[in-house]
Order: structure tokens, then sequence, then C-alpha cells
């Protein structure tokens, strides 16, 4: 990689989302990620397909409000919680690994220029929307979205009870004629090269008033800016307040389509009115990492429906990005607690600091062991050394085994000088590799000593086997509790146990428990404060028989 290169590298911009489409469905499921506290940003290219309408209609307690002003509000919710939104189109596309980059031109046309910029994204929400292909009729895309119609439902109640026609394309209008009946008493249908309908269908706009004009139309005609009719091809003039016409809406799938998502036709009694992107009912495509909502996926909806399919997309999306978080989450803890408990882990963590441990004797050993009759001791994880000089000034020979070097040079280093220290062996080793002598301690002692899983099982059954008839085995460990206190917030679940669990794994007829209990004491953490902190230990007596 170049130098500038690397310099190009770092000035990309990393998202966890990049929505591509900043309407109803894409803002709402960019509110959902930024609420989520997901990083994404909404690319808009501003074309929206309701920019020609005056208002947004059944979104509840939104009704009415005009699109602009629906899209501003959204875009401020967004910011509000962290999002981004950037004017600008998506002009390329491409995996990048597990997501994506894609080049961005900020002015919103034409292919990547001196100011366009990279992004990478984990997910794409894709919600661009679809285009309507009007009927080639002149002055009629002048008018669209105004008193050129489609959707009854959007448009139906501010045109109702007045002169409306039905541009007749094909079969499809017959059905837009019924429907449209329902608001106004006053329609026409215009054939504009539709045949004339079936006897059938004929009865049935006679059924409800709707007479059929033959067409075809020639051009709209309009006064104040104002459709006032259409004129016919034979020049016979039709008044009118509104003309519904049936457009054909395909997705804006460019994009989609680069990234090997092609458009599905969509069918309305058995004919092709459009094309759609085919997914899941939470958005998610074919194309792992890409969810779709909108129009771009829906063909029928409406901008209520559209947010509704963004915030499900989004949730979608994000729940995605929690499986994949945790499945990382889960392979680097257990690479790290793979290495933690090597040698090399513990002579790091020896390494980067003067002294680890406090040097004063661990309380729950001082309490068992105090009363005991002294002989040979195996202390297992014996650190700096506090332990086995605390054992051996009272009368025992104890052998000190660690796992790492540093730690014992530190531990012979403080035994200078001390009472008893000539009773105690240094001993660098790796008891799940070389385990000690069986039956050859009058106490084994294992203080915080912990291992995950199978990997402490195996090592205290070896511990308890060393143990000689007559011996005490004392094992004490952080209990599964700790786990909330703030001071052992870095302790590993699987590690931890209480003392019943280890109680449990003996033998009754070859030991005696004496103990198999939380013990809770108080300590000072890193911030002075007291804090209560639980142990688990286990003393259990080897039988003078067994």
């Amino acid at each position: 990689m170049t130098a500038e290169h690397a310099r190009q590298a770092e000035r990309t911009e990393r998202y966890d989302v990049v929505v591509v489409g900043g309407g109803a469905a894409g803002l709402s499921g960019a509110l959902a990620l930024a609420r989520a506290r997901r990083s994404v940003l909404v690319v808009d290219s501003g074309r929206p397909r309701n920019a020609p309408a005056g208002h947004v209609h059944n979104f509840l307690t939104r009704e009415g409000t005009p699109p602009e002003e629906l899209l501003a509000a959204g875009r401020a919710e967004v910011a509000g919680y962290g999002g981004r939104v950037t004017d600008g189109r998506v002009v390329r596309a491409e995996r990048d690994g597990d997501g994506f980059r894609l080049t961005l031109a900020a002015d919103g046309t034409g292919p990547a220029s001196d100011a366009s910029r990279e992004i990478r994204a984990r997910r794409l929400l894709v919600t661009t929307g679809l285009v309507d292909e009007l009927p080639e009729v002149p002055g009629l895309a002048a008018r669209w979205g105004r008193d050129v119609l489609h959707c009854p439902y959007c448009h139906g109640w501010e045109v109702r009870d007045r002169r409306i026609g039905v541009l007749a394309t094909g079969p499809l209008a017959w059905h837009q004629a019924e429907m449209w009946r329902q608001w106004s008493p006053d329609l026409v249908v215009l054939l504009h090269g539709a045949e004339r309908p079936a006897p059938e269908q004929a009865e049935r706009l006679a059924a409800r008033g709707i007479p059929v004009v033959t067409g075809p139309v020639a051009e709209l005609e309009t006064a104040d800016d104002a459709l006032t009719g259409v004129r016919l091809a034979s020049g016979e003039r039709v008044a009118l307040d509104a003309l519904v016409v049936t457009a054909r809406v395909t997705a804006r799938a460019e994009l989609l389509e680069s990234l090997g998502l092609a458009p599905e036709p969509v069918e309305f009694g058995g004919l092709v009115v459009g094309s759609q992107i085919a997914a899941d009912p939470v958005g998610a495509t074919a194309v792992p990492g890409v969810w779709v909502a909108g129009n771009v996926a829906d063909v029928q909806a409406q901008v209520v429906t559209a947010a509704a399919a963004g915030l499900k997309a989004g949730a979608a999306i994000n729940a995605d990005l929690t499986a994949e978080d945790t499945r990382a989450a889960v392979a680097e803890h257990r690479a790290r607690v793979g290495e933690m408990f090597e040698q090399e882990a513990w002579e790091e963590r020896y390494r980067s600091r003067p002294v680890l441990w406090s040097g004063r004797p661990n309380p729950q050993l001082v309490l068992e062991a105090d009363s005991l009759e002294p002989g040979r001791a195996l202390e297992v994880g014996a650190g700096e050394g506090a332990d086995a000089l605390w054992l051996a000034e009272r009368g025992w020979q104890v052998d000190a085994v660690d796992i790492s070097a540093t730690a014992l040079e530190r531990a012979a280093a403080h035994a200078v000088g001390r009472p008893g220290a000539e009773s105690v062996s240094w001993i660098r080793a790796d008891l799940r590799e070389e385990p000690p002598a069986e039956g050859g301690y009058d106490l084994v002692t294992a203080q915080y000593m912990h291992l995950p899983g199978a990997a402490r099982t195996e090592l205290y059954a070896r511990l308890a086997d060393a143990v000689a008839p007559g011996g005490t085995l004392l094992l004490v460990g952080h209990d599964p509790s700790d786990l909330r206190v703030a001071t052992r917030s870095a302790l590993v679940p699987d590690a931890l146990f209480t003392g019943g669990e280890l109680a449990s794994a003996l033998d009754p007829d070859r030991w005696q428990v004496a103990a198999a209990e939380t013990r809770t004491r108080e300590v000072v953490d890193g911030d002075g404060n007291s804090v209560l902190v639980r142990d688990a230990v286990l003393v259990a007596r080897r039988r003078e028989d067994a």
C-alpha cells in the first residue's frame, strides 16, 4: 500500500449501517438504529416519490403534513440520536470482507468525481423507492400529484364529490373506476388504449352509474393552474377536476442490481404493473447484509407502512449486528481465556507491576491452617510467596509451586532473612502437565488458583490425590456472586466455583468435608472504598483409612 493509499484508508468513514434513501422508510430505519446506539449514515439523493404531493395522508398524528416537513422532522430526530444524514448519491457499492465499500457523489449526480468520498458499512439498508412511469399524454406529467392522481386512499378525500376521470390504459382501469366511485358519484372512464369493457364489466360499471367515453385523450386542459378537463382526439372536451391514471411502478434498484439483486415483476389481476425487490418480512434480501424497506420492496406501501417497514428492517439489522458482535466477543473471549492462564500471560502480568499482591497471607489459609499440626505442605499458585512463608514460619515444610518464574524470583527475594525460609522449595511447574506426587502432603492449599471448566476439575482432582491420609485439602476461590463486584469485573465466569461444587466432586468414602461454603469479607477497592467480596471455601480431611 502506498503512503497515499494509507492516508486515504485512514480518511474512510466507517459505519455500522449505511441507509441509502432518506424517505420515510430510510429515516425510520435510521432512527431505530441510532436509538440502538449504532453508527448510522443516511445518504439521500433528494428525489422523494411524493415530492409533487401537497400533503401526507393516512399517517396517524401526521395527517395532512407536507412531505418536506415530515422528512425534515425525521432528519432532525435521527440527528438527535447521533445519526448522520448527508445529501448525495451512492454511485458504487461492492463487497468489502463481511461488509461493504461505498462511493458517494456529494452532488447527487453522475459518476464519482473529485467531490466523491468512500465509506464503509457493516450492513446496508436500501430504501431508494420507485419511479412512477406515467402515460405519455401532453400536460399530464406536470399535474402529477396535484390533480393527476393514482391512489384513492392518498387523494380521494381531497377530490370527493368532484368530477373525476379514469384514464383507461389497460384492464386495471375497471378496478380503479369501481374504487374511486366510493369518493365521487361524478365519475367517467376515458378509453385510452384499453379495449371496451367486456359485457360483465360493462354491467358492473353501469350499475354504479359510471359512463365510458371513447378516447384516446389528446391533452390535458388547465386554467389558473388547475385541471379543467381533457380534450379527446376527436376534439370533444370532457370537463374534469381530477384525472386518475395507472402508472407503472419500477423499483429504483440500480445499486441493488450491482450487488446481485434483480427486481422481480409485480402482478395485479394477471397483469405486470411494476417491479420490486424480494425480501423476507423484516426486509432481509437474498444477499447477506443487505436489507430493503419501503416502495423498493413493496410497490403498495404508503408513507406510514413504509415507515413501519423501515422500523422492522432497522430492528432486524440491529439484531443481526448484535449476533455478529456476540460471535466476535465470544471468539475474543475464548482467545483471551486460552492465553490468560498460560505461563507467558502470567509472566507479563508480573512484569507489568513491581508488586502484584499485598504481601499478606490469604485470610482463609490463616483461619484454617493456624490450628493444624505442621507437616509437609503443597502451596499451589504461590505467587510472590506470602502464603508459603507464613506456613514456613509455623514449621511447615513447603513446596511452593507457581507457573511464573518471575513470581518465584520475587518470592525467593522476599524470603531472604525470613524465619523458616529455608523450609520452602520454590518450584516453577505447570501442575496440569506435571501433577504432584499422590499422597505426599499433609496440607494441599490452592488460594484463588482459577482455571476454566474441565481444566480446573482435572487439576483439583490431582490436588486431592496429593493429600496424604489424615491430611487437609484447602481450596479457596472467588465465588460466582463476586462477578457483581466492580473489583472482580475481570473475572472469567467459567473459572469461578462454589464450595459446594468442589465438595460434590469428592468421594465421601475417602473424604470428610469440614466446610463447603461462601464466606464474606471486606476489602478496599482501587478507589479506596470498602466493598464486600465472597470467597468460595472447601475444607476437607482425607480419611485415615482412604
